[in-house]
């Protein structure tokens, strides 16, 4: 089962390590505030749809910030962002803990946001570039395995801290320490090279003396491709945002649990999603990526309904819980390999990066609306999430159905002459539109 680890060489493997450490701080990042809502909406006398806010402007925030990156990526490399990406997100984790007020929090969280963001979009590249192309589903799928331990993480962390120490007090912890993984993201990063199908094709341009406008993956050539791959990114995390921001709230009003109960179903959701991370990823090299999103969907449209409604029940909720994590999140497995495969080299980061941020972008206010519904008493709280996160999984649908299937797709072979801004003698770009 594990042979094809095995085999990875020397540059794949240090990859491998820093990518999944990346991937892990990452989560625990974006996963530990869901466990503060309850607490803040208490400790600021807060609504739900401010609260919802606090986390849909991060990802907002984290959507440019990963375009951004991944454009950055294209023209210095995708180590160097990564590492850029790592501290930058560090430093503002740290202060969204000094908070003392929710618009000073929201400020935080925005500009951690852009960090974050990047992060997913120079690991998820480097990762597609440097694994071989017979074990990229499985090396990356594995590699967002990482994202179960980042929410493990953060359980244990929400659960040990709110037992010991006064709620006012735990959630500024919560930031603190939740930042201190990123120390161990750039000891892994060290001696991680950049792609050699990158430097080839950066190579390759230079000798051209051209340069690639940024904005070339909206060209007739790209768009198609960038468009159906922002829709699939859209229905993939907007039907998990809707759950997972939610989820701590849900098992408070519903299952009437305590923040260290909470802890404890969010630890067996976690584990179902690592499950489902590694599963996914050995069955979009074995049936396709396109399949496995078909595969994936149609399992959230039964076990969403089925854990929204059905009572606790003690064990059987666990269960349930388990398949949520499992079908929820191991979605994501195929969304890295299959955007490397789309997009060509020099243009790589770039368009990958728009279409999981702009997945992320708007799917980020599926929280929000999940929020207003609850607080305006449209919906019950888990009518409201189960609404929201099922319509989302439509775009992934209509997404695969329309994408080439790439399984096993050697990169070189979406190579070739990008569209892009010829370099004047001078050394500045002439004006060519894409």
């Amino acid at each position: 089962m594990l042979q094809w680890y095995q085999e990875l060489n020397s540059k794949e493997r240090k990859t491998f390590y820093a990518c999944f450490a990346g991937w892990a701080t990452d989560a625990l990042d974006t996963q530990l505030f869901s466990f503060l809502i309850p607490t803040l909406v208490a400790f600021w006398s807060i609504t739900n749809a401010e609260a919802g806010w606090l986390g849909t402007s991060a990802l907002i925030s984290s959507s440019v910030g990963g375009w951004v990156a991944g454009i950055l990526c294209d023209r210095i490399g995708r180590v160097k962002v990564m590492k850029i990406a790592i501290a930058w997100f560090t430093v503002f984790t740290i202060a969204s803990g000094f908070a003392d007020s929710y618009e000073h929090l929201l400020i935080a969280r925005i500009l951690s946001g852009l960090g974050f963001g990047g992060e997913w979009a120079a690991g998820a590249v480097l990762m597609g570039e440097v694994i071989r192309p017979a074990y990229r589903g499985k090396a990356v799928g594995s590699v967002q395995s990482a994202y179960a331990l980042g929410y493990g993480f953060a359980a244990i962390l929400s659960s040990v801290l709110f037992a010991t120490i006064e709620p006012s007090e735990a959630w500024r912890w919560m930031f603190w320490i939740g930042a201190l993984p990123a120390v161990w993201v750039f000891w892994a990063l060290r001696g991680v090279e950049e792609p050699e199908v990158f430097l080839k094709a950066k190579k390759e341009q230079h000798a051209r003396g051209e340069r690639v406008n940024p904005l070339v993956i909206f060209a007739p050539r790209y768009l198609k491709t960038t468009i159906l791959c922002s829709l699939l990114a859209l229905g993939v995390q907007g039907g998990a945002f809707s759950i997972v921001m939610w989820l701590p709230s849900f098992l408070k009003s519903s299952y009437h649990l305590t923040s260290v109960e909470v802890g404890y179903y969010v630890f067996v959701l976690t584990f179902g999603s690592f499950v489902g991370y590694i599963v996914a990823a050995y069955l979009c090299d074995s049936i396709g990526r396109r399949l496995s999103f078909f595969v994936f969907t149609i399992l959230n449209w039964i076990i969403i309904p089925v854990f929204l409604f059905v009572p606790e029940m003690g064990a059987v909720s666990l269960l349930l819980i388990f398949l949520l994590g499992f079908s929820l999140l191991g979605i994501y497995s195929a969304l890295g390999p299959y955007f490397t495969e789309l997009f060509p080299s020099l243009i790589r980061a770039n368009g990958q990066a728009f279409s999981y941020n702009f997945g992320r972008a708007v799917g980020a206010f599926y929280p929000a609306i999940v929020g207003m519904l609850a607080s305006a008493e449209l919906l019950p709280l888990h009518s409201a999430m189960g609404v929201t996160a099922m319509s989302a999984y439509v775009f992934v649908l209509l997404a695969v159905a329309i994408l080439p299937e790439t399984n096993g797709r050697d990169l070189t072979t979406t190579d070739g002459k990008v569209d892009a801004m010829p370099v004047a003698p001078s050394g500045q770009p002439n004006e060519v539109n894409p």
